[in-house]
Protein backbone atom coordinates (compact mmCIF):
# COMPACT_ATOMS: atom_id res chain seq x y z
CA UNK A 1 0.00 0.00 0.00
CA UNK A 2 3.11 2.49 1.00
CA UNK A 3 4.54 1.84 -2.30
CA UNK A 4 1.14 2.59 -4.05
CA UNK A 5 0.59 5.62 -2.55
CA UNK A 6 4.03 6.87 -3.53
CA UNK A 7 3.74 5.95 -6.98
CA UNK A 8 0.43 7.70 -7.23
CA UNK A 9 1.94 10.71 -4.89
CA UNK A 10 4.99 10.45 -7.99
CA UNK A 11 2.81 10.45 -10.99
CA UNK A 12 0.04 13.21 -9.49
CA UNK A 13 3.21 15.41 -8.75
CA UNK A 14 4.73 15.00 -12.36
CA UNK A 15 1.44 15.46 -14.16
CA UNK A 16 1.06 18.99 -11.80
CA UNK A 17 4.26 19.87 -12.24
CA UNK A 18 3.76 19.54 -16.68
CA UNK A 19 0.29 21.64 -16.14
CA UNK A 20 2.20 24.31 -14.05
CA UNK A 21 3.84 27.73 -15.45
CA UNK A 22 7.53 27.45 -15.37
CA UNK A 23 7.99 30.58 -12.45
CA UNK A 24 5.84 27.90 -10.60
CA UNK A 25 7.90 25.17 -11.07
CA UNK A 26 11.17 27.08 -9.94
CA UNK A 27 8.94 28.70 -6.74
CA UNK A 28 8.99 25.10 -6.14
CA UNK A 29 12.25 23.90 -6.30
CA UNK A 30 13.74 26.88 -4.65
CA UNK A 31 13.84 25.73 -1.14
CA UNK A 32 14.95 22.31 -2.11
CA UNK A 33 18.04 24.20 -3.51
CA UNK A 34 18.62 27.28 -0.57
CA UNK A 35 18.23 23.86 1.53
CA UNK A 36 20.99 21.82 -0.08
CA UNK A 37 23.32 24.90 -0.22
CA UNK A 38 22.75 25.52 3.68
CA UNK A 39 23.96 22.03 4.12
CA UNK A 40 26.70 22.55 2.10
CA UNK A 41 28.12 25.75 3.29
CA UNK A 42 27.28 25.09 7.13
CA UNK A 43 28.40 21.86 7.80
CA UNK A 44 31.43 22.76 5.91
CA UNK A 45 31.87 25.50 7.47
CA UNK A 46 31.61 23.94 10.89
CA UNK A 47 35.48 22.54 10.99
CA UNK A 48 37.07 26.15 10.87
CA UNK A 49 34.28 27.73 13.27
CA UNK A 50 35.04 25.26 15.42
CA UNK A 51 38.73 25.79 15.27
CA UNK A 52 38.18 29.13 15.99
CA UNK A 53 36.69 28.67 19.05
CA UNK A 54 39.37 26.19 20.18
CA UNK A 55 42.08 28.51 19.21
CA UNK A 56 39.70 31.68 21.07
CA UNK A 57 40.16 29.81 24.52
CA UNK A 58 37.04 27.54 24.59
CA UNK A 59 38.64 23.78 25.48
CA UNK A 60 37.75 21.33 23.09
CA UNK A 61 34.79 19.18 25.57
CA UNK A 62 33.22 22.33 27.15
CA UNK A 63 32.42 23.90 23.91
CA UNK A 64 30.75 21.45 22.64
CA UNK A 65 28.50 20.90 25.64
CA UNK A 66 27.45 24.17 25.40
CA UNK A 67 26.74 24.27 21.94
CA UNK A 68 24.79 20.88 21.75
CA UNK A 69 22.90 21.78 25.66
CA UNK A 70 22.29 25.26 24.26
CA UNK A 71 20.75 23.87 20.87
CA UNK A 72 19.18 20.96 22.32
CA UNK A 73 17.36 22.99 24.89
CA UNK A 74 16.21 25.29 22.50
CA UNK A 75 15.18 22.96 20.00
CA UNK A 76 13.33 20.50 23.11
CA UNK A 77 11.47 23.93 24.22
CA UNK A 78 11.00 24.68 20.74
CA UNK A 79 9.03 21.04 20.44
CA UNK A 80 7.35 20.84 23.51
CA UNK A 81 5.86 24.13 22.63
CA UNK A 82 4.27 22.75 19.58
CA UNK A 83 2.54 19.66 21.41
CA UNK A 84 5.30 17.30 20.83
CA UNK A 85 4.99 14.87 24.16
CA UNK A 86 7.92 14.15 26.46
CA UNK A 87 9.34 11.02 25.59
CA UNK A 88 9.75 7.93 28.30
CA UNK A 89 12.77 7.50 30.02
CA UNK A 90 13.78 4.75 27.66
CA UNK A 91 14.15 6.68 24.49
CA UNK A 92 15.82 9.20 26.61
CA UNK A 93 18.66 6.54 27.08
CA UNK A 94 18.77 5.49 23.51
CA UNK A 95 19.30 9.09 22.44
CA UNK A 96 22.25 9.59 25.41
CA UNK A 97 23.61 6.55 24.04
CA UNK A 98 23.35 7.71 20.40
CA UNK A 99 24.66 11.52 21.58
CA UNK A 100 27.97 9.11 23.45
CA UNK A 101 28.81 7.76 19.94
CA UNK A 102 27.78 10.39 17.49
CA UNK A 103 28.56 13.29 19.39
CA UNK A 104 31.45 12.43 21.99
CA UNK A 105 32.51 9.88 20.45
CA UNK A 106 32.57 11.35 17.31
CA UNK A 107 32.34 15.35 16.73
CA UNK A 108 34.12 15.00 20.32
CA UNK A 109 37.17 13.31 18.92
CA UNK A 110 37.62 15.39 15.83
CA UNK A 111 37.58 18.83 17.94
CA UNK A 112 40.03 17.31 19.91
CA UNK A 113 42.28 16.66 17.10
CA UNK A 114 41.34 20.19 15.63
CA UNK A 115 43.85 21.52 18.64
CA UNK A 116 47.13 19.71 16.17
CA UNK A 117 45.59 19.15 12.77
CA UNK A 118 43.82 21.92 10.34
CA UNK A 119 40.33 22.36 9.89
CA UNK A 120 40.15 21.06 6.20
CA UNK A 121 42.27 17.56 7.09
CA UNK A 122 39.54 17.05 9.66
CA UNK A 123 36.63 17.71 7.48
CA UNK A 124 38.33 15.16 4.71
CA UNK A 125 39.59 12.26 8.02
CA UNK A 126 35.44 12.91 8.59
CA UNK A 127 33.96 12.09 5.55
CA UNK A 128 34.98 8.99 5.04
CA UNK A 129 32.43 7.95 8.04
CA UNK A 130 30.30 5.93 5.46
CA UNK A 131 33.26 3.37 4.74
CA UNK A 132 33.05 2.78 7.84
CA UNK A 133 29.28 2.33 8.12
CA UNK A 134 29.67 -0.37 5.19
CA UNK A 135 31.45 -2.22 7.88
CA UNK A 136 29.35 -1.63 10.90
CA UNK A 137 26.10 -2.87 9.50
CA UNK A 138 26.75 -6.03 8.50
CA UNK A 139 26.67 -6.61 12.44
CA UNK A 140 22.70 -6.81 12.19
CA UNK A 141 22.79 -8.63 8.70
CA UNK A 142 22.84 -6.10 6.44
CA UNK A 143 25.36 -7.72 2.97
CA UNK A 144 27.20 -5.62 1.02
CA UNK A 145 27.28 -5.99 -2.31
CA UNK A 146 29.95 -5.89 -4.81
CA UNK A 147 29.96 -2.01 -5.46
CA UNK A 148 29.84 -1.46 -1.67
CA UNK A 149 33.37 -2.98 -1.31
CA UNK A 150 34.99 -1.65 -4.36
CA UNK A 151 33.83 1.67 -2.45
CA UNK A 152 35.37 0.50 0.85
CA UNK A 153 38.67 -0.39 -0.74
CA UNK A 154 39.05 2.63 -3.06
CA UNK A 155 38.06 4.66 0.16
CA UNK A 156 41.05 3.16 2.31
CA UNK A 157 43.37 3.97 0.03
CA UNK A 158 42.83 7.35 0.35
CA UNK A 159 43.08 7.07 4.05
CA UNK A 160 46.39 5.54 3.52
CA UNK A 161 47.60 8.48 1.27
CA UNK A 162 46.00 10.73 3.68
CA UNK A 163 48.10 9.87 6.69
CA UNK A 164 50.85 10.66 4.68
CA UNK A 165 50.11 14.23 4.91
CA UNK A 166 52.65 15.90 7.14
CA UNK A 167 50.43 17.73 9.34
CA UNK A 168 49.24 13.95 10.17
CA UNK A 169 52.35 12.40 10.63
CA UNK A 170 53.75 15.40 13.01
CA UNK A 171 50.86 14.57 14.97
CA UNK A 172 50.38 11.23 15.65
CA UNK A 173 47.80 11.73 18.64
CA UNK A 174 45.39 13.89 15.97
CA UNK A 175 46.14 11.12 13.83
CA UNK A 176 44.66 8.60 16.28
CA UNK A 177 41.15 10.91 16.55
CA UNK A 178 40.60 11.66 13.20
CA UNK A 179 40.33 7.79 12.13
CA UNK A 180 38.35 6.78 15.74
CA UNK A 181 35.83 10.22 14.71
CA UNK A 182 34.48 8.74 11.72
CA UNK A 183 34.78 5.33 13.31
CA UNK A 184 32.22 6.37 16.36
CA UNK A 185 29.78 8.15 14.37
CA UNK A 186 29.23 5.65 11.68
CA UNK A 187 28.91 3.07 14.85
CA UNK A 188 25.95 5.33 16.10
CA UNK A 189 24.27 5.73 12.60
CA UNK A 190 24.41 1.95 12.52
CA UNK A 191 23.08 1.90 15.76
CA UNK A 192 20.54 4.28 15.75
CA UNK A 193 18.04 1.78 13.39
CA UNK A 194 18.05 -0.72 15.90
CA UNK A 195 17.52 2.05 19.34
CA UNK A 196 13.67 2.77 19.98
CA UNK A 197 14.05 6.64 19.42
CA UNK A 198 12.02 9.40 19.46
CA UNK A 199 9.85 10.30 15.88
CA UNK A 200 10.90 13.35 14.11
CA UNK A 201 13.07 16.53 15.15
CA UNK A 202 12.74 15.07 18.85
CA UNK A 203 15.40 12.68 18.03
CA UNK A 204 17.91 15.27 17.92
CA UNK A 205 17.05 17.50 20.69
CA UNK A 206 17.09 13.99 22.79
CA UNK A 207 20.43 13.21 21.20
CA UNK A 208 21.77 16.97 21.47
CA UNK A 209 20.58 17.15 24.93
CA UNK A 210 22.28 13.43 26.21
CA UNK A 211 25.59 13.99 24.22
CA UNK A 212 26.01 17.44 25.37
CA UNK A 213 25.24 16.53 29.23
CA UNK A 214 28.25 13.62 28.71
CA UNK A 215 30.87 15.95 27.00
CA UNK A 216 29.77 18.52 30.29
CA UNK A 217 30.59 15.33 32.84
CA UNK A 218 33.75 14.57 30.62
CA UNK A 219 35.57 17.96 30.09
CA UNK A 220 36.34 18.45 34.11
CA UNK A 221 37.13 14.92 34.41
CA UNK A 222 39.37 14.98 31.07
CA UNK A 223 40.85 18.37 33.19
CA UNK A 224 39.83 20.87 30.93
CA UNK A 225 39.16 24.28 32.26
CA UNK A 226 39.06 28.14 31.24
CA UNK A 227 42.42 29.61 31.44
CA UNK A 228 40.97 32.77 29.93
CA UNK A 229 37.97 34.77 28.69
CA UNK A 230 37.05 33.18 25.65
CA UNK A 231 37.89 36.02 22.92
CA UNK A 232 35.11 37.19 20.59
CA UNK A 233 35.82 35.31 17.62
CA UNK A 234 35.36 32.48 19.60
CA UNK A 235 32.15 33.35 21.14
CA UNK A 236 31.05 34.24 18.06
CA UNK A 237 32.03 30.84 16.50
CA UNK A 238 29.74 28.94 19.40
CA UNK A 239 27.22 30.85 18.75
CA UNK A 240 26.88 30.19 14.70
CA UNK A 241 27.63 26.55 15.69
CA UNK A 242 24.08 26.48 17.79
CA UNK A 243 22.12 28.49 14.85
CA UNK A 244 23.74 27.37 12.43
CA UNK A 245 25.33 24.32 12.67
CA UNK A 246 23.19 22.76 15.28
CA UNK A 247 19.41 24.21 14.27
CA UNK A 248 19.63 25.68 10.88
CA UNK A 249 21.60 23.25 8.91
CA UNK A 250 19.46 20.38 11.13
CA UNK A 251 15.96 21.68 9.89
CA UNK A 252 17.81 22.11 5.77
CA UNK A 253 18.60 18.31 6.03
CA UNK A 254 15.68 17.27 7.11
CA UNK A 255 13.57 19.14 4.64
CA UNK A 256 15.96 17.43 2.15
CA UNK A 257 15.29 13.78 3.19
CA UNK A 258 11.58 14.74 2.72
CA UNK A 259 11.51 15.67 -1.01
CA UNK A 260 14.64 14.39 -2.83
CA UNK A 261 15.95 11.43 -2.89
CA UNK A 262 18.38 10.02 0.08
CA UNK A 263 21.65 10.28 -2.49
CA UNK A 264 20.98 13.49 -3.28
CA UNK A 265 20.02 14.30 0.18
CA UNK A 266 23.83 12.72 1.62
CA UNK A 267 25.97 14.50 -1.51
CA UNK A 268 27.03 17.27 0.68
CA UNK A 269 29.50 14.93 1.68
CA UNK A 270 31.07 15.55 -1.16
CA UNK A 271 30.86 19.21 -0.79
CA UNK A 272 31.48 19.54 2.87
CA UNK A 273 35.67 18.67 3.04
CA UNK A 274 36.52 21.57 -0.84
CA UNK A 275 34.36 24.03 1.76
CA UNK A 276 36.54 23.19 5.00
CA UNK A 277 40.03 23.17 3.18
CA UNK A 278 39.08 26.67 1.02
CA UNK A 279 37.81 28.07 4.65
CA UNK A 280 41.21 27.24 6.64
CA UNK A 281 43.62 28.12 3.40
CA UNK A 282 41.82 31.46 3.06
CA UNK A 283 41.18 33.00 6.20
CA UNK A 284 43.99 31.08 8.32
CA UNK A 285 46.64 30.25 5.97
CA UNK A 286 46.08 26.16 6.53
CA UNK A 287 48.16 24.27 4.57
CA UNK A 288 47.44 20.93 3.00
CA UNK A 289 50.77 18.83 0.79
CA UNK A 290 50.26 16.99 -2.36
CA UNK A 291 49.33 13.89 -0.44
CA UNK A 292 46.11 15.59 0.95
CA UNK A 293 45.11 17.09 -2.60
CA UNK A 294 45.25 13.10 -3.65
CA UNK A 295 43.69 11.21 -0.51
CA UNK A 296 40.43 14.17 -1.02
CA UNK A 297 39.63 12.83 -4.39
CA UNK A 298 40.00 8.91 -3.82
CA UNK A 299 38.11 9.36 -0.75
CA UNK A 300 35.62 10.89 -2.79
CA UNK A 301 35.22 8.49 -5.34
CA UNK A 302 34.71 5.79 -2.63
CA UNK A 303 32.03 7.07 -0.95
CA UNK A 304 30.18 8.01 -4.49
CA UNK A 305 30.59 4.11 -5.40
CA UNK A 306 29.11 3.26 -1.50
CA UNK A 307 26.29 6.06 -1.77
CA UNK A 308 25.97 4.81 -5.42
CA UNK A 309 25.60 0.95 -4.47
CA UNK A 310 23.18 1.86 -1.54
CA UNK A 311 20.95 4.08 -3.77
CA UNK A 312 20.92 1.32 -6.71
CA UNK A 313 19.62 -1.36 -3.70
CA UNK A 314 16.50 0.30 -2.10
CA UNK A 315 15.12 1.55 -5.94
CA UNK A 316 15.78 -2.30 -6.62
CA UNK A 317 13.91 -3.36 -3.45
CA UNK A 318 10.92 -1.18 -3.99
Amino acid sequence: MGVENNTIALASAEVSSIAQPRATVIDNRLPIILSFVAVCLIWGSTYFAIKNAILGGFPPYLMLATRFLVAGGLLYGFLRLRGVPNPPFAQWKAGAALGAFMLVGGLGSVTLAEQWVGSGLAALAVSTMPLWTVLFTRLWGYRSNRLEWSGLFVGLAGIVILNFEGEIRANPLGAVLLIISPISWAFGSALSRHLTLPDGPMVSAVEMLGGGALLAILSPIIGERLTRVPDGDAIWAVGYLIVFGSLIAFLAYNYLLSHVRPALATSYAYVNPVVAIGLGGWFADEKITIFGLLALPVILTGVALIMFARERSSKEAV
